[in-house]
């Protein structure tokens, strides 16, 4: 039963001649395409007589927009000043960085900006960059990996046993942790959130269920990981009631896997077509939040999101159920996120790409590299760096220059004399691929305070 809809078919009901042809003959080839023509055409005259009845639905939601009050695709240009903006360990930054960021801070959208201590080059926003946008998402700003994030989990248990039984605990890391394109847990867990409406009301997260559920609990390839180490609180007044000492932590990192990747490809790709820039840009093309695609992305982001944080709580479950133990702490935080919140008043979207939010008395970790350490932090509500902290030590040589600069032999060794045990993990992601975590932490004094730390012992990651 070929759907052989056309154009002229949609005029013959009395569609006027504009762009919510195109637009409906897009939505029917991409979702509707098995469905007999004659029942299209009945749901198009619904669409086309009462509009206003369709707007926010799945399908016909974009076609109801057309005829409403279609999307403005003009050609935008930059400003020729930037918004306020702060950078944070300056001269640790690489140009390149810089310059996306004020790029972006020319952007009509744009009401304010911020530059982490550990910022390097990226798509669109820099690794590292914060950006306070009115009423508009950047599908780049927030980057592939939706959602990705940091989680690390407390236990009462006592150091020894990280040294006396380091075979167990790989053991635990090479069984019950997987990563990259191919691994998946034989055993597959359900959890609440496939039954999220998004799953069922949006068509292109609704294609992308199956491959969330087989990918659920595990992590990405890059720099994604999951270790064993310890976590030294070193601040007597904490959030956990922890006294002030060693214990043994798990800490995870990574994101929204194939359905976060599918999300921001697709919404880049709806994004540059409404939203044509100067070719220097185009990453940073955005979505109005009032349009039909901007809405939807907003859900779908949210749920990649909330998708990544149920990844890492299956990971840490089938972690503490292997060490025969219950997490005393958890303490997470996304880093390539946007959020709802209020800059001088007014609401705007903040985009977080790489970047911490520290929002006072925020809790969050940032973590060093596999043989430097991690920090727990306390956000000090810095409005001048819209309320954010670096997520990481940051790059200093890219994955391509750590190939051509470092051997095995020089990762090995970096290992051993900080005593940590590598389970995968290449040489694009050596510890000296990464800038000082101290440094950046020094820059960083008037965002965050530091409650404690977690040293690395027993890595894995995509190897």
């Amino acid at each position: 039963m070929g759907n052989k809809l056309k154009g002229k078919d949609l005029i013959k009901l009395g569609f006027p001649k504009n762009n919510s042809i195109n637009i409906a003959l897009g939505q029917i080839s991409r979702y509707r395409k098995r469905e007999k023509k004659e029942r299209i055409l009945e749901e198009a005259k619904e669409v086309l007589l009462s509009p206003e009845k369709f707007q926010g639905n799945a399908i016909w939601g974009k076609v109801a927009e057309g005829l409403v009050k279609p999307v403005e695709v003009k050609m935008h240009q930059l400003r020729n000043t930037r918004v306020p903006f702060s950078i944070y360990g300056e001269n640790e930054i690489d140009e390149q960085a810089k310059f996306q960021l004020y790029d972006a801070l020319k952007l009509p959208i744009a009401v304010q900006g911020a530059l982490m201590p550990d910022a390097h080059y990226g798509y669109g926003l820099p690794i590292g960059g914060v950006l306070a946008t009115d009423n508009a998402v950047i599908p780049y700003g927030v980057g592939v990996d939706i959602g990705c994030r940091m989680c690390l989990t407390v236990y009462p248990i006592p150091l020894s046993f990280l040294k006396g039984k380091v075979h167990q605990y790989e053991n635990i890391l090479k069984n019950h942790t997987k990563f990259g394109m191919r691994e998946t847990h034989d055993k597959k867990q359900d959890h609440e959130i496939f039954y999220r409406d998004e799953f069922n009301e949006i068509p292109l997260i609704k294609r992308l269920k199956d491959k969330a559920f087989k990918q659920l609990g595990t992590s990405g390839g890059g720099n994604h990981f999951v270790e064993f180490g310890t976590v030294s609180i070193t601040e007597e007044n904490n959030e956990f009631d922890l006294k002030i000492g060693e214990y043994i932590g798990v800490l995870s990192h990574s994101g929204s896997r194939g359905l976060g990747a599918n999300i921001a490809k697709h919404y880049t790709y709806l994004a540059t077509k409404q939203c044509p820039l100067p070719k220097n840009v185009q990453h940073l093309a955005w979505l109005d939040l009032d349009t039909h695609d901007g809405q939807e992305y907003w859900l779908a982001m949210n749920l990649a999101g909330d998708y990544a944080k149920a990844c890492h709580d299956n990971i840490h479950d089938r972690i503490a159920k292997e060490l025969g133990a219950k997490p005393i702490v958890k303490i997470e935080n996304h880093h390539n996120f946007a959020w709802k919140e209020t800059i001088k008043g007014k609401e705007c979207i903040v985009h977080r790409k790489g970047a911490t939010p520290a929002q006072k008395g925020a809790l969050g970790i940032i973590p060093g590299s596999m043989t430097a350490p991690g920090f727990i932090v306390r956000g000090l509500g810095n409005t001048e760096s819209l309320q954010s902290a670096s997520h990481g030590a940051g790059r200093k040589h890219s994955r391509k220059k750590c190939k051509e600069k470092f051997t095995k032999s020089d990762v090995t060794h970096q290992l051993n004399m900080n005593n940590v045990t590598l389970i995968g993990g290449g040489i694009d992601e050596a510890p000296m691929a990464y800038k000082d975590i101290k440094k950046v932490m020094a820059n960083q004094q008037e965002l965050v305070e530091v409650l404690g730390t977690f040293r690395p012992k027993i890595v894995r990651m995509n190897s």
